[in-house]
C-alpha cells in the first residue's frame, strides 16, 4: 500500500529527501543521539505525571474495580505544517464547521434539508442523537456546536501526493484540546531552540478563545456572562481536561450538585451564596443533563436545567441535541450540506462512505470486509468497528454476521493509508501513521489555534490511532511562512 510521510519524500527511512518545511528540523534531528532522546522522553514522562495528565481507562480495572490511570503517550518529533497547508485545511474547516450549524438549525427548525430529500429525514428524525426538545429553540447566533473536533486524515492521493480528508466530525463534546496545550509547553521546556529557529504559530491563546466564543454565546441581556465548566466528576476519563480548561479561563468547575435551578434561571452554589449561571461548558452527554428531561436516574446534570435552557435564560455549549449531525451515518452527507446551505463546493473532502442502510451498498459492504474499515454509527474511541485488513478471518465473520443482524448501525469505508509521521520508539526512529483534531470555535465568528492535536498510532503498522487503543500524541506546529 501506498504511503505518504509527511518528513521524507521515500521510505524506509532516511531513503528519502526531506520535504521543504522540515529541512531546519532534519538537520537538527539527525545530529541527536538516541540516548538523548530517550532522556528528553523520560524527562517528560516524569513531567506528566506530575501534573497529573493522566486519563482513565474504564476497560482496565485496578484492585479496587476504578478505572486505572494512565499516561497518554507523548512523542518527541513534532508534525509540522506549512503555512500554505494550514490556511487551505483553515478555510475549508470553517467553511464545513459553518454549514453543520446551519444543518442542526434548519432541522431543529424548518427542515428545509429535509423538505428537499437533500438528508433523507428519516435519517434525521429517527436518529437516536436527535432531540425533539430542541424543536423550535432559539439559540443565541444560531450556533449549536461552539467547539468542534473535526478529525483529519492525510492519504496518498492518484499522484502520490498526500490529500487531506475529513474523516470524523466531533460535534458534541470532543476531547484533547489539553493535551494540545500540554504538548506545546513540554516541547518549549525541551527544546527551546528549536523555537528559535522556527517560526511556529502559537497556540497558547486557546483558552482565551475558548472564553471568548463561550461569553459570546450568553443569553442576549447579559452584560457579564458568568460562564463555568460542567464535569461529570474525577472519575470521567477527561477530567483533568476539564479541570484545566476551568483553571486556565478562570472559571469555576462543577458538578451537577453544584447548580440549581429556581424561577427558569440557573444558580451555582457558593460559599457566599448562590450566584447565577449564564453560560455552561458542558463535558456531560445530552442524556445526562437533566432528570427531569432525559434520563430520569441521572445525578451528573441539573433538575430543571431543559426549563431553563428553552427559556433563553442559560446557555450550553455545545448545545443540547448536536449529536445528530456528528453521527457517522450523517457524515456522508455534509458536502451536500455545503452545497445546500453555502452555495459552494466542499475545500475538504469526505472518505468515500458506503451505508449500510442501502441494499446496494450493503451488498458492497459484505463483499469486500476484508478491505474495508466498518463502523457503528455511534461508536467512538476505536471502539465497535472492523479494519479489514488487520482482522483474522474469524474476527470478519463475526463481524459480518453483526452486519447482516443490523445493517442501518454500520457504514463502511475504504482502509485507507494514512500518512506517517517520524516518531521516536524503542528501535529509534521510524515511521508511524498519524491523524490530526484541529479544534474550531464558533462564536461570532469561526476561529481556531493553529494546527491541533496529532495522534499517533505508536503500534507499527496500526491505523487506530486513539489513546484508549494505545495511541500517543505529538506536538503539532504550523510555520508562520
Amino acid at each position: 500500500m501506498n504511503r505518504f510521510d509527511e518528513m521524507y519524500s521515500a521510505l524506509p527511512y532516511p531513503a528519502g529527501a526531506v520535504r521543504d518545511h522540515y529541512q531546519t528540523y532534519g538537520r537538527w534531528l539527525g545530529g541527536q543521539p538516541d540516548d538523548s532522546m530517550r532522556s528528553r522522553r523520560e524527562e517528560a514522562e516524569m513531567i506528566f505525571r506530575r501534573v497529573g495528565i493522566t486519563f482513565a481507562v474504564y476497560g482496565d480495572k485496578d484492585e479496587d474495580g476504578a478505572g486505572t490511570e494512565r499516561l497518554i503517550p507523548f512523542d518527541l518529533i513534532p508534525r509540522i505544517i506549512p503555512a500554505h497547508e494550514w490556511q487551505q485545511m483553515q478555510r475549508g474547516l470553517v467553511q464545513r464547521v459553518t454549514a453543520l450549524n446551519r444543518f442542526l438549525h434548519d432541522v431543529y427548525h424548518d427542515q428545509e434539508i429535509l423538505k428537499a430529500g437533500v438528508v433523507p429525514a428519516e435519517q434525521v428524525l429517527k436518529n437516536a442523537q436527535f432531540r425533539p426538545e430542541m424543536m423550535g429553540v432559539d439559540v443565541p447566533n444560531q450556533i449549536y456546536s461552539h467547539i468542534a473536533g473535526i478529525d483529519i486524515v492525510r492519504a496518498p492521493n492518484a499522484a502520490g501526493e498526500g490529500e487531506y480528508y475529513v474523516l470524523e466530525d466531533n460535534l458534541r463534546v470532543p476531547s484533547g484540546v489539553s493535551y494540545m496545550l500540554e504538548n506545546r509547553k513540554m516541547m518549549m521546556r525541551l527544546f527551546p531552540h528549536l523555537f528559535s529557529q522556527h517560526r511556529v504559530a502559537p497556540v497558547a491563546h486557546y483558552p482565551d478563545l475558548l472564553l471568548e466564543t463561550l461569553r459570546a454565546s450568553a443569553p442576549p441581556a447579559t452584560a457579564e456572562p458568568t460562564v463555568v465548566v460542567l464535569t461529570p466528576g474525577m472519575y470521567n476519563s477527561a477530567y483533568f481536561e476539564h479541570a484545566f480548561l476551568a483553571q486556565q479561563m478562570g472559571v469555576e468547575l462543577v458538578e451537577g450538585q453544584d447548580l440549581f435551578v429556581k424561577d427558569d434561571f440557573v444558580w451555582m452554589r457558593t460559599t457566599r451564596g448562590p450566584q447565577r449561571v449564564d453560560v455552561i461548558y458542558r463535558r456531560v452527554d445530552d442524556d445526562f443533563l437533566d432528570p427531569l428531561a432525559f434520563r430520569p436516574g441521572s445525578t451528573l446534570g441539573c433538575a430543571g436545567l431543559m426549563q431553563a435552557y428553552r427559556a433563553g435564560n442559560v446557555s450550553i455549549c455545545n448545545a443540547v441535541g448536536t449529536g445528530v449531525a456528528d453521527d457517522k451515518s450523517i457524515y456522508p452527507y455534509v458536502p451536500k450540506m455545503i452545497e445546500f446551505y453555502l452555495g459552494e463546493q466542499p475545500i475538504l473532502k469526505n472518505v468515500p462512505t458506503f451505508m449500510g442502510r442501502d441494499p446496494q451498498e450493503l451488498s458492497y459492504i459484505l463483499a469486500n470486509l476484508k478491505d474495508l474499515v466498518v463502523k457503528e454509527v455511534h461508536g467512538a474511541g476505536g471502539y465497535g468497528m472492523l479494519v479489514g485488513p488487520a482482522s483474522t478471518q474469524a474476527e470478519i465473520e463475526k463481524f459480518r454476521d453483526a452486519v447482516v443482524a443490523e445493517p442501518a448501525r454500520y457504514i463502511a469505508q475504504p482502509t485507507l493509508s494514512l500518512s506517517s509521521c517520524p516518531t521516536f520508539v524503542e528501535s529509534g526512529v521510524a515511521p508511524r501513521h498519524i491523524d490530526l483534531r484541529p479544534f474550531v470555535l464558533s462564536g461570532k465568528e469561526v476561529q481556531m489555534a493553529p494546527g491541533g492535536l496529532t495522534r499517533v498510532a505508536l503500534k507499527e503498522g496500526s491505523l487506530v490511532v486513539n489513546s484508549s487503543q494505545g495511541g500517543g500524541t505529538k506536538d503539532t506546529w504550523v510555520l508562520e511562512f
